[in-house]
């Protein structure tokens, strides 16, 4: 069975992208370039995934439906009715309306941008965006960005031209051409003296782009022989219109030996990481950017680590810093035991990063930034001064949360998943919970439970220990969508935790460019809504989850 099979690897290769499908030669000689395309073998599967030649236009006359980062620069995750072109009524009704798949993939991560009858999607495997039709799944231009992808796609209007906006795992920056896929301009986000990838979302505010960085050290820590470690988070602005840098934030100085050496004889350096994985918020009332952090990957730990950080929209320099945990001291090295794993007296050691971003919400009478953490915390602050207004937590917290990927929130509640993997002590509490941002009280929630059997048992590995909630969840109208490391789906009343609707994405798809396609864990940004329609990533094979190569479409039955 072509699904077992390929629930069986973990995919962490991404294929050679071969230009026999030119942008430009798209543009003048569609139909040419497809019949080369088959012709040619390597590929075939690009090709088969394009729009007919008369079908390839771009729309782009609305605003945007859906897009990450709302155009005031915050991330709610939250969609009205006529946004998101659906109802909490409608929600019972979703059906699947098709199918892509991707091949030499394993993991689909990246939120796309729905504009009209255009969804842009970041095959991030595959190095590739794609402008889909949303009525049908064909593409109407392909951009090849001929290296990984890991960030979600930002969109804005610049000097009357809509433009996509998104990070590649060298730490670049592309801006795109939404209309054509042609790019517009690509340059270096990185900040100097570091190494970084880009795993948040570039954000878009006025004539700036927010760059987060993701520099850390904790892969490279694994290794015994590392010095370890030298690279940290920082976030650069770049001018949007050419992408020259206009300020840059460390999360802490450049690492230097530290006159420590691990059990084996290593030297170590440091400080390192607080990386930034999630997508900044930009407060414009106040001036303010808001970024998240992780933990640290060497000694000397420092305040930054597991932090909310208030940066000044125009310098970058830090206003306040809230550190939720000290001296949370870890690398992959730790996971083993390896020498690189240096644990003092005050070492907590237990990476428990923010995954996502901090959301600005109205609480009653006053604005507060709230986020989740891999503790299984979740945190409200004062914006103006980063003081603690509220905390409550779920669960023990794990490496892979807790809270992993962020949080959603609509104008009453916040809604925090939690993953929790079911083999990890007693106070598990794997599901979705729910709490009114002004006050920080309990409202519903839903402890979500494996579902194997015979059956669902083949198709799954790690079935029994594997079903939480990690991806973000996406909050439309008066409903709620999250997904299962398990590959299921779910949508709950906003008001009540009433189940509205499930699918189980963990199966063979039949999709409509003829790849073959099946489902797994849904998790980090792959829940999103919007032309009256939801979408839906599934596939996430790193961590030993379920690798999965398909990008879903439902749209409410007629």
């Amino acid at each position: 069975m072509f699904f077992y099979s390929r629930l069986q690897t973990s995919f962490s290769s991404y294929s050679t992208l071969v230009a026999l499908l030119s942008l430009g030669l798209m543009a003048a000689q569609p139909g040419l370039a497809q019949e080369q395309a088959l012709e040619g073998g390597v590929e075939d599967w690009v090709a088969a995934t394009m729009c007919a030649a008369d079908n390839r236009a771009v729309d782009l006359r609305q605003g945007p439906s859906f897009t990450l980062t709302g155009a005031d620069g915050n991330n709610p995750r939250h969609l009205d009715a006529a946004q998101a072109g659906l109802t909490t009524g409608d929600m019972p009704n979703l059906q699947l309306a098709w199918a892509v798949a991707f091949p030499d993939t394993s993991s689909l991560r990246a939120a796309p941008v729905i504009v009209g009858s255009t969804i842009f999607y970041s095959a991030t495997d595959s190095g590739r965006v794609f402008a889909l039709d949303t009525k049908s799944g064909c593409a109407k231009w392909v951009y090849n960005a001929d290296t990984r992808l890991r960030s979600s796609l930002a969109y804005g209007v610049i000097d009357g031209l809509a433009t996509l906006v998104f990070g590649d795992g060298r730490g670049m920056i592309h801006s795109i051409n939404a209309g054509t896929g042609e790019a517009i301009w690509v340059a270096s986000g990185q900040a100097s003296d570091n190494q970084a990838m880009i795993t948040g979302t570039p954000v878009i505010h006025e004539d700036k782009i927010i760059v987060p960085l993701s520099g850390s050290g904790v892969v490279t820590g694994g290794n015994p022989n590392f010095e370890c470690c030298d690279n940290h988070g920082a976030v650069t602005a770049l001018n949007v219109r050419s992408g020259e840098k206009l300020w840059e934030y460390h999360t802490m100085p450049t690492a230097e030996y530290t006159g420590m050496v691990s059990s084996t004889g290593v030297k170590q350096r440091g400080p390192s990481g607080a990386p930034i994985w999630t997508t900044p918020t930009v407060d414009a009332q106040r001036g303010q950017v808001y970024v998240t952090t992780g933990e640290n990957t060497s000694h000397p730990t420092t305040n930054t680590s597991d932090s909310v950080i208030a940066l000044n929209l125009e310098t970058g320099e830090a206003n306040w810093v809230f550190q939720a945990l000290e001296n949370d001291m870890w690398n992959f090295s730790c996971s083993a035991g390896g020498p690189n794993c240096i644990i003092l007296e005050n070492t907590n050691s237990v990476d428990f990063d923010f995954g996502g971003p901090a959301i600005l919400v109205d609480g009653g009478d006053r604005q507060l930034l709230i986020a989740g953490q891999k503790s299984g915390d979740l945190w409200a602050l004062d914006p103006d001064t980063g003081a603690l207004v509220w905390n409550q937590r779920i669960g023990e917290g794990t490496a892979l949360g807790g809270n992993h990927w962020g949080i959603a929130t609509d104008s009453e509640r916040a809604f925090m998943t939690i993953n929790d993997p079911g083999t990890m002590g007693e106070n598990i509490r794997p599901g979705i919970y729910t709490y009114f941002v002004a006050t920080g009280e309990p409202s519903w929630s839903y402890q979500v439970r494996s579902e194997c059997g015979d059956e669902r048992s083949d198709r799954l590995r790690r079935c029994e220990s594997l079903y939480g909630f990690s991806a973000t969840p996406l909050s439309v109208d008066g409903a709620v969508i999250t997904g299962g490391l398990d590959g299921r789906l779910f949508v709950f009343n906003s008001d009540t935790g009433e189940q509205l609707f499930k699918f189980d994405t963990a199966q063979d798809f039949e999709t409509v460019n003829g790849v073959e396609g099946y489902g797994g864990s849904i998790d980090s940004h792959s829940i999103a809504a919007g032309s009256g329609m939801v979408f839906v990533g599934s596939g996430y094979g790193s961590f030993r989850q379920v690798a999965g190569n398909v990008l879903l479409a439902f749209k409410p039955s007629e």
